[in-house]
């Protein structure tokens, strides 16, 4: 039988889970900041504290409780306006936790004055709204007129900003027509007004450019050109539009649906009027360039005209003149007549001597004294060619006596031949009995070879 083998429990899983300090701080910030991510708080600033490294440490609290707040510096750099203890502010940031001390704290990374948070809330959402439909695009901007002669103020007529504009535009060009369409520009009633008052200057269509303005004042005061109608109401003009809401620190929605944005009221004034004393300069640029142009046509035709004067002859001159010119074409064409007379005549002489010299009496003349003039030079020819050769022939004859064999035999010798007619030289050339020739000068003898006779010497060799 195989032995029983003992069965061990399963080990019992431990359930326990210890956490570190540090560990249990991570986990509760994670946990907070995943759960609780951007929201708005609303709180009194106390405890503010601004070190060196430039991040801001303070409490926001409120009747029945308190947290911690850091806000650091590249987010507390965009605060607006002076942060002071005991001021109602509205915060946005995120919680977290500080692990160092485990201390719960908000993480700020806006913050505002808490009366405008709605204000500046409703600010951002229509903002955002009218730039995604296009309403702030540049490519819809339309330019202002280089020279206005009519200019429509939007604005409160009894306020600051109409006599500032009037100001700047009766120095700088007075001569400028000014429409004031009047319009509340602060509280409810100004949303009204001002779009009444961008409508009405439509449909006058008077104006080259309207300036919509008014001074500066708080974020309420400035509220009506935040306001949808408004905006949509200058987009909607044919007429260019410049802004000058508040003061230079001051943006507004009138402002970005604007075509010009300017920062005062006198810089608004500026913009859509011409500079009168620089128009002055320009056109006496322009008068100075004409009379230096005029005087320079002047000049030159008064140049041009002294050139014809000069050029200008008499009539009796231009007759004589051409007068003269005709007597030199007489002289050249009877020049050329007599040239042309004489060329012919020699033609002619060189024609008449060629038909003399081909006439048949000429030519038998002509004939008949190269037939004699060739017999005389054969006749030299002959004599001179047979005493040539007969010179060579008495020296060839002589040539031949001097080896002729006659000449030999005259002095007593014979020419012996063999049978074969071959010259006997030796006497090996023949033999006993033979029959041989002997040429004599006079004649020929047949003989017969009785016996030899070599000599010694003869027979030596």
């Amino acid at each position: 039988m195989t032995p029983s083998r003992s069965i061990k429990p399963p080990p019992q899983a431990d359930t326990k889970q210890i956490y570190s300090v540090s560990q249990l701080n991570r986990r509760a910030r994670q946990l907070l900041e995943t759960h609780l991510s951007l929201l708005w708080v609303e709180g009194e600033l106390s405890n503010l504290a601004t070190p060196g490294s430039g991040h801001w440490y303070f409490t926001l609290k409120d009747d029945d409780a308190q947290i911690r707040c850091a806000m650091f510096r590249n987010r507390n750099r965009a605060v607006k306006f002076r942060a002071e203890n005991g001021e109602k502010i509205l915060v946005r940031g995120r919680v977290s936790l500080y692990e160092n001390r485990g201390d719960y704290q908000l993480i700020v990374e806006h913050m505002e004055p808490a009366g405008l948070g709605d204000l500046q809330r409703r600010f951002e959402l229509l903002k955002e709204k009218l730039a995604q439909e296009g309403l702030f695009n540049e490519d819809i901007k339309r330019p202002l007129p280089q020279f206005a002669r009519h200019i429509g103020v939007i604005t409160s007529p009894g306020g600051a900003a109409v006599k500032d504009v009037l100001q700047v535009l009766k120095r700088r060009f007075p001569a400028i027509l000014v429409t004031i369409y009047p319009s509340p520009v602060q509280g409810k009633e100004a949303i009204q007004g001002i779009t009444d008052a961008l409508d009405l200057a439509n449909e006058h269509a008077q104006c080259d450019v309207l300036i919509l303005t008014r001074g500066g004042g708080s974020i309420e005061d400035l509220w009506a050109f935040n306001e949808e109608s408004v905006a949509r109401a200058i987009a909607a003009s044919a007429i260019p539009v410049i802004s000058a809401v508040g003061h230079e620190t001051d943006t507004t929605i009138a402002d970005s649906v604007a075509d010009v944005r300017a920062p005062t009221p006198s810089a608004a004034a500026e913009l859509a009027s011409p500079d009168a004393d620089e128009l002055f300069q320009a056109i006496e640029g322009y008068a100075d360039w004409f009379r230096q142009q005029a005087n320079a046509a002047v000049d030159g035709a008064r140049q041009n005209l002294r050139n014809l004067h000069l050029r200008l002859r008499h009539p009796s001159e231009i007759l004589d003149k051409q007068g003269q010119h005709l007597d030199h074409l007489e002289i050249r064409l009877l020049k050329s007549i007599q040239l042309q007379l004489h060329g012919k005549q020699l033609e002619f002489e060189q024609v008449l001597s060629r038909y003399h010299a081909q006439a048949p009496k000429a030519r038998l003349i002509q004939l008949s004294t190269r037939i004699n003039y060739l017999g005389e030079r054969l006749n030299t020819a002959i004599k001179t060619s047979l005493a040539r050769k007969q010179d060579e022939f008495a020296a060839a004859t002589g040539l031949l006596q001097a080896v002729s064999p006659l000449n030999t035999l005259e002095r007593g010798y014979a020419i012996a031949q063999n049978q074969h007619q071959q010259v006997i030289t030796h006497v090996a050339d023949t033999g006993a009995q033979d029959q041989i020739t002997i040429t004599v000068l006079d004649g020929v003898l047949d003989c017969e070879v009785q016996t030899l006779h070599p000599y010694a010497d003869n027979n030596d060799e």
